[in-house]
């Protein structure tokens, strides 16, 4: 990877280099003691090392997993190559060590070293943690302590970094708050730079730190929380969340990127040495989601729909492939069939990429998207595994919570598949929903019976071999900012039933039924709906030795009990319980665009199994018309449909249309 010239680095004193030959030979040694070393000696290619110079901003990049899940995810790709790409910083990356290379660190004292330069995390400048799932959440403090900084904000003193973070599960930030100094609200690449350029000023100046922090909280979608007290009521809800100085703002308004095709995307990435989860080139075709699902927080937190042109795709992927050797591309979305070129784009990337036998993978993809045309194009290099999520087995849970597919679209994708010369399927189901019944779930076992029939119903001639449905069923947990955000977890012996219920009846030859735990679902609906005293549970869990609780073979629950116990507090409280429509939420102090009116709407439609139409149909009200330049398919009546409260005011059909001219 190609730097800029920068200036010389820094002297360093003597008694430091011998500290740190003697942490390098230590680091060496551990190497040759854990499995996967390559976890942790970085050097891959498309990996930039810029001089370690005191006059750049160091930057930090922490992801609270392991290796191979961080390599996997395109934020840290992007955040990675959009700050090393300014003359004035650089960024350097860390992840959670297995737990064979801690014990190693802890007998060697080696505190916790950054991927490229193999620097302390404590040297830099800025530590930034990206937030992408709750059960994360212990590894930050692993970290954080490995790396040699105080747990607590309250507790660091001017030579400590400052601590941010970022990503979906920032949008309720409470539980993390004694924590995190201060917390960047929506799309990163919008914001980054800006929380930097400040950071990097307070390094010229020498301003002290809380002046540094109050600087931040006047940015536009930063959330400084040590600036703000929470009040609570005494049957333990929160009854308020306020500024305690002039610079922090009631309501922190998320950041939005508005165009894709002028927003930063990198053209080089990391390629690691050994297998990660994604091993391939994630190619973000558009963001957000205009569908509405009710459980979503994804489709609600990435509104509105943005898309990248058809050009701009076809030079990122060729630069892609050129510069990495990937020989698979993924077209990333929430929803990648209702890109609306799709065709023409999977068209021009097989036509340039073809004679390099690149693959393109479909993931994510709608029932009801129109698709024929695009699997028949990628099924010239080869064919990959189709994945497509129902959500629920019947067609009135499917309305309660406006997933809008009924089991005719299913069938008609699957038989298009299988005709195509496709024997792999993976459907994904989630129980635990509102108003869910025992028909719905058997539901779930009836449709997979009718994608089998599917497969069987395909001439022998046309048939490929060896069919594979897989069936998984993950367990709902209601997440802040959607219409469900009020609704209640079911309790894990009802969680447990179901599942028992599920693999009785999804025994049947060619399906593959995977479950997840309830108990790590429980503890993850605990920390998306919680509140700031859950930090003390998180510090004291960590204290008992929980950290990487993704994996199950790391994974206590008894420990996670008894620091409820001894914290006071009960997680039933959080998971299991209902709330009503004017308790005050944790995260109300957050403004994600959309409005709680409109979410409260949606649930009770819900309720009714009441469909809401498709936001590229007309718009329905949801906030976003109000933040002008920020939703293209509001139209001239979103306002009305606001107002009114109306799903049948309002829409642009110009919006939709000006989507599709950019296929042309």
């Amino acid at each position: 990877m190609n730097e800029r010239k920068v200036s010389a680095p820094e002297k360093i004193a003597p008694e430091k280099i011998a500290q740190e030959k003697i942490d390098q030979e230590n680091f060496e040694r551990a190497l040759d003691r854990v499995q996967k070393a390559p976890r942790y000696t970085g050097g891959e290619m498309n990996t930039s090392v810029k001089p370690w110079n005191k006059d750049l901003l160091r930057f930090g990049f922490c992801f609270p997993d392991t290796y191979e899940v961080g390599m996997s995810h395109l934020g840290l790709k992007l955040l990675y190559g959009l700050i090393n790409r300014e003359p004035w910083s650089l960024c350097e990356r860390f992840f959670m060590p297995w737990t064979d290379m801690i014990a190693e660190m802890k007998a060697r004292r080696i505190p916790l070293l950054s991927m490229e330069s193999r620097h302390p995390m404590k040297e830099f400048d800025v530590v930034g943690f990206t937030l992408q799932y709750e059960m994360s959440y212990t590894n930050i403090l692993a970290m954080l302590d490995m790396g040699g900084i105080p747990l607590e904000n309250r507790e660091r003193g001017e030579a400590d970094p400052i601590v941010v973070a970022g990503g979906p599960c920032a949008f309720n930030p409470e539980p993390l708050a004694p924590f995190i100094d201060a917390f960047m609200i929506g799309d990163g690449e919008d914001v980054l730079l800006e929380l930097n350029q400040v950071i990097q000023d307070r390094k010229k100046t020498g301003e002290s730190r809380r002046a540094c922090l109050k600087k931040l909280a006047r940015l536009p979608g930063v959330y400084v929380p040590d600036l703000y007290a929470v009040a609570y009521n005494e049957d333990g809800t929160v009854r308020a969340v306020e500024p305690m100085a002039p610079e922090a703002p009631a309501r922190i308004l998320r950041r939005f990127v508005t165009d894709l095709d002028a927003a930063y995307y990198p053209e080089e990435i990391p390629v690691p040495y050994t297998e990660v989860i994604f091993d391939r080139i994630m190619l973000e075709i558009m963001r957000g989601c205009t569908r509405g699902c009710r459980f979503c927080q994804a489709g609600m937190l990435y509104r509105p729909v943005r898309e990248r042109s058809l050009p701009r795709l076809a030079d990122l992927a060729e630069k892609l492939v050129r510069s990495t050797g990937y020989e698979e591309i993924s077209l990333s979305s929430l929803s990648s069939g209702d890109y609306s070129c799709l065709p023409e784009l999977i068209r021009e990337l097989m036509r340039r990429l073809k004679d390099k036998r690149v693959s393109i993978s479909l993931p994510s993809l709608r029932l009801d998207s129109v698709l024929k045309e695009s699997l028949e194009e990628t099924q010239q290099v080869k064919k990959t595994s189709l994945t497509f999520a129902p959500e629920a087995g019947t067609q009135r849970l499917r309305d309660v919570i406006n997933k809008g597919v009924t089991e005719a679209d299913l069938l008609e994708k699957c038989r298009d598949a299988f005709e195509g010369g496709w024997s792999s399927v993976k459907l994904y189901f989630m129980e635990g929903l509102p108003t869910e019944t025992d028909q719905d779930l058997a539901g779930i076992a009836d449709l997979a019976r009718k994608v089998v029939a599917e497969y069987f119903g395909v001439p022998k001639p046309r048939r490929a071999k060896g069919l594979r449905v897989s069936v998984s069923v993950s367990t709902f947990v209601p997440k802040p900012f959607t219409p469900f955000q009020w609704e209640a977890q079911d309790p894990i012996p009802t969680i447990q039933a179901k599942q028992s219920l599920l693999k009785k009846l999804l025994n049947m030859k060619g399906v593959q039924f995977n479950w997840h735990e309830p108990y790590l679902s429980f503890l993850e609906a605990c920390f998306a709906r919680g509140d700031r005293r859950l930090g003390a549970v998180l510090k004291r869990a960590w204290e008992k030795g929980c950290i990487l609780d993704g994996w199950s073979e790391t994974f206590r629950f008894d420990l996670w009990m008894e620091a409820f116990r001894e914290c006071g507090l009960d997680p039933a409280f959080y998971a299991n319980r209902v709330r009503p429509k004017d308790e005050v939420l944790p995260w109300d102090h957050i403004d994600s665009g959309i409005s709680k009116a409109f979410l409260w709407r949606e649930r009770e439609k819900a309720a009714r199994a009441e469909v809401t139409r498709d936001c590229r149909q007309g718009c329905n009200g949801c906030g976003l018309q109000k933040l002008k330049g920020v939703c293209a398919w509001a139209g001239a009546n979103a306002a009305g449909a606001a107002e009114a409260g109306s799903a049948e005011t309002g829409g642009d059909a110009g919006a939709a249309k000006g989507g599709a001219e950019k296929c042309e």
